[in-house]
Parts: structure tokens; C-alpha cells; sequence
């Protein structure tokens, strides 16, 4: 029998070079031990000789089940998710797993997509950051088969897990310390507010201030369209034109991408970070430490947060006595040179 170009070999084509049964054939795949030697070889020889290649997806399709599982991220093109991707797929593969990555580009018509798409290819289960943790979508997955974890997102409902980072607390972080080095004229840049991260990291800034006794028409609220370096750009040029008496002495950023775009405009247009404005980013992203002005950030443990979070679907898929967790991390503040000025000593050596 000669194989066709183009054509895949099949386990008919299989059954019928080496003469035996589509049993067989199955037989010698699954359970070799069934088949006697010389019937086994010629049937392993004609898979050698068509270069068969099984196709595990089908098969575990047929029974129910499936050897992957999902990840719907909200930005690829921050390096948080990507980080946290890793952790999900270093976990999914200890579980011999392979993962279907997704970005919805917080776009929720398109994040709704995924899921439908992701539903209809059976896959084992789907880890999401989601524009927004409540969508009925999110609870009509589970309930028709498809389990659902939330990633990065507090959701406490006992229809999932969640893992998320305390980013109430992380807000509070970062303005603890610019009160600390003595700011009181804060901005905290961030938006849209459909994102409930930038909500409740604005929402820890302003506990702080309240708790220090600093009114809060002394944080200066600069939405931006996205989390994206060209957003925090421009509201460092808003921030740069503002006179000097009602500027912001220091800003909180919602992530570091805008952070580093605020950053960059700040320092074109003239200001010295730290002297004239101090700058706190957040998520702690490879970038932050390697600015032209390390970024003081709060980091978040991306790694923990995805592989957490896939030990947690890939235990509801298969542990029957499986139960919900709502898992919060501590994220920790780490501070640099865009907060603080090194030490005079340090300044001469230089």
C-alpha cells in the first residue's frame, strides 16, 4: 500500500497494510499485551512504514474527556499574564496536560467567544481573568460540565475557585510609602474602571490617605483608557501641564506598563523622578527593575497565582469530592529608585 501525498495515515489504512482488524489495530495501541508477538510486529511495521500517528485528542474526545485545558487571558501583551501563563502551564504539564492560550484584549465580546469556542472543543477546564468576575457566562460553563477558575480576580461565589492577589491591600501599599517619603499631593493613574483591579487598587489609596489623616481631594484621579504604556504616556504630558503649585508630587500607577509610559514622558518633558514626581507601578514586571529609573512596584507573585490556580481546575476536574477554594495572595512592595533618591555618598560615587 502506498501512501498518499497529502493523505494522514488512518487506523483503517493501518489495518488494511498489515491485514488484521480495526480491533486489532486498537488493540495493539491500547492494549498490547492482547495481541500475539508476530501480529503485534506486523502491525507496529505498517504504522512504522504509513508514519501513523495517533490522534490522543479524538480518542480521549470519544470518552469524555479531554488532555487540555484553557487559559483566557485579558492582556497579552502585558508581561504579567504572560508570567502567570507560565505558572499555569508548568503545573499543567506535572498533570501530563497541554494548555490553549487566549486573550481577549479586555474586550468582553470577544472574551465571550473564547468561552463558547473553548466549551464546544470540550477542553478540561478553563482558567480566566475576566473583564468582569460576575458575567453569567462564567457560572453557565460549570453548570453544564465545563469547570471555571477565576484568575487574578476576587470572586466569591461557591459556583468557582478563585485566586487572586489583595489589591486593596497593594493600593495601600503603595501610598503608605509615598506618605511616608512625605507626599501628601498623590495622582493614582488607572482606568477603565470596568477592570476590577484598577478599582480596588485606587480603592487601597485611598484608605491609606483616609487612615493618615490626609483628605482625599489630595489624590488626583487620572482615568486612562487602557493599561497600556502609550495611556500612561499621556497622562504624563496631562500631568507635566499642570503648574507646578497644583501638580501631583507623586503618582500611583494601576500597572507598570503605565507606569514606565508615565515615566518616560515625565523625564522628555523635563521633570526628575524622583525629585519632582515619585512614581509607584504595580505588578512588578521584569521591566520595572531595568528602567532608566528602576520602578519602585508592587510585585505580585505571577508564577504562584497561574500554577495555583491550574492545580485548583485540574482538581476539580478529576477529584469528585472536589471543593471551592477562594484563595487571596499577600502582594509585597518593593521599593527603587523612582521613590527614593539613593543616599548622598551614593550620589558622589557615581
Amino acid at each position: 500500500m502506498t501512501r498518499r501525498s497529502g493523505h494522514t495515515a488512518s487506523v483503517k489504512d493501518v489495518a488494511a497494510l498489515a491485514g488484521v482488524s480495526l480491533g486489532t489495530v486498537s488493540n495493539v495501541l491500547n492494549r498490547p499485551d492482547r495481541v500475539r508477538a508476530g501480529t503485534r510486529q506486523r502491525v507496529e511495521k505498517a504504522i512504522e512504514e504509513l508514519g501513523f500517528v495517533r490522534n490522543e485528542s479524538a480518542r480521549r474526545l470519544r470518552n469524555g474527556t479531554s488532555d487540555t485545558i484553557a487559559y483566557v487571558m485579558l492582556d497579552a501583551s502585558n508581561p504579567f499574564f504572560t508570567d502567570v501563563a507560565q505558572g499555569i502551564e508548568e503545573e499543567a504539564e506535572r498533570s501530563d496536560l497541554s494548555v490553549i492560550t487566549c486573550n481577549s484584549n479586555s474586550q468582553a465580546a470577544r472574551e465571550a467567544t473564547y468561552l463558547r469556542r473553548l466549551e464546544q472543543q470540550r477542553v478540561q477546564g478553563v482558567l480566566i481573568t475576566p473583564i468582569d468576575a460576575q458575567h453569567p457566562l462564567l457560572d453557565e460553563l460549570p453548570r453544564r460540565g465545563t469547570p471555571v477558575v477565576i484568575v487574578d480576580r476576587v470572586h466569591g461565589q461557591d459556583t468557582h475557585c478563585s485566586v487572586a492577589v489583595d489589591d486593596v491591600l497593594g493600593g495601600e501599599l503603595a501610598a503608605r510609602h509615598l506618605l511616608d517619603v512625605g507626599h501628601e499631593r498623590i495622582a493614582f493613574i488607572g482606568g477603565p474602571d470596568s477592570i476590577g483591579q484598577v478599582r480596588d487598587r485606587r480603592e487601597g489609596a485611598q484608605r491609606a490617605l483616609s487612615a493618615a489623616g490626609v483628605p482625599l481631594s489630595r489624590l488626583t484621579d487620572l482615568s486612562t483608557s487602557a493599561l497600556s504604556v502609550a495611556e500612561g504616556r499621556g497622562a504624563g504630558e496631562r500631568l507635566a501641564g499642570l503648574p507646578a503649585s497644583r501638580r501631583p508630587t507623586a503618582a500611583i500607577c494601576a500597572n507598570d506598563l503605565l507606569a514606565l509610559g508615565l515615566l518616560q514622558q515625565c523625564v522628555g518633558q523635563g521633570l526628575v523622578v524622583p525629585d519632582d514626581i515619585a512614581i509607584v507601578g504595580y505588578d512588578d514586571i521584569e521591566f520595572a527593575a531595568a528602567a532608566a529609573v528602576p520602578l519602585t512596584s508592587v510585585r505580585q507573585p505571577r508564577n504562584r497565582l497561574g500554577a495555583l490556580a491550574a492545580e485548583l481546575l485540574i482538581d476539580e476536574a478529576t477529584n469528585v469530592d472536589h471543593e471551592h477554594q477562594h484563595v487571596l495572595l499577600t502582594p509585597e512592595l518593593v521599593v527603587r529608585g523612582s521613590t527614593l533618591r539613593p543616599p548622598a555618598t551614593q550620589r558622589r560615587r557615581r
